[in-house]
């Protein structure tokens, strides 16, 4: 019998099982060894205000496109508007590429970057799991989808 749900979660708990303790070893090394860890001593103006930025505008990318996603679950309809016109996975990419660089500008703290890195290799290892069960719901829609429409980062050109 076939599954007439998908995962409301997706891989993100598999992502999070590593990250979210990586994070917290990241914010305390961070806030520990200040000095080792620090892009600019004392703090600098230029990359605090970018990283406002880039935490603002990813939380802004995630909570718009969130509600998306939502009724895409509840309609059992490939969404393919708005963000994920841009790419196919806007949500892991808000929180990848632009929210945690963000909070590493705002920390002052490099090593911030490598919960991104290892967010993205983590998304890398798992995802093939995500893009089997949508193209086993979804179907050829979702296969040609995938094809015109970039990965993880948000390309004004799409694939043709």
């Amino acid at each position: 019998m076939p599954n007439n749900k998908l995962k409301f979660l997706g891989i993100g708990p598999k992502i999070a099982r590593v990250m979210l303790p990586w994070l917290a070893v990241v914010i305390f090394l961070s806030v520990k060894f200040k000095s080792v860890f620090t892009y600019f001593n004392p703090s600098n103006a230029i990359l605090f205000t970018t990283g406002i930025v880039f935490v603002t505008t990813g939380l802004a990318l995630y909570f718009a496109t969130l509600p998306l996603l939502l009724k895409g679950l509840r309609e059992t309809r490939l969404v393919t508007e708005v963000a994920f016109k841009l790419c196919v996975n806007p949500l892991y990419a808000s929180i990848l590429i632009l929210i945690i660089p963000g909070a590493s500008f705002l920390m002052n703290s490099w090593l911030m970057l490598t919960v991104s890195i290892a967010g993205y290799v983590l998304f890398k290892i798992h995802i093939q799991e995500e893009y089997r069960e949508m193209e086993n719901f979804f179907g050829e829609s979702y296969v040609n989808y995938r094809k015109r429409t970039s990965e993880f980062l948000p390309m004004i050109f799409r694939k043709k």
